[in-house]
């Protein structure tokens, strides 16, 4: 499981200019059941993403995909980690320790 945490590089309205593209990439990985909560930080300097992948280049690869990226308005910072316990709602994601 990783946790992408998104800052903004630009100000407000160059993000929001491109808000529309990245809300339908957030759309397309959703329905690819790559990512499973999002949103905004408080105070909006960036957003959460929480995600699921095989590796972690796999995400960083996404990552670089976002329309925010390739825009030049947000830096990326992914942490792997391994959900050893969840809500039962998320059940499905656990992952036992290695070993």
């Amino acid at each position: 499981m990783f946790v992408m945490e998104l800052t903004y590089t630009a100000p407000v309205d160059r993000v929001d200019a491109l808000l529309a593209d990245h809300v339908a990439w957030l759309d397309a990985q959703y329905a690819a059941g790559v990512f499973i909560a999002s949103g905004r930080k408080n105070p909006r300097d960036g957003g959460v993403i929480l995600a699921v992948g095989e590796s972690r280049e796999e995400i960083e690869k996404l990552a670089a995909s976002d329309p925010f990226t390739v825009g030049g308005v947000c830096a990326y910072r992914v942490t792997e980690f391994l959900a050893t316990k969840t809500a039962p709602e998320l059940a499905r994601y656990r992952q036992q320790l290695p070993g």
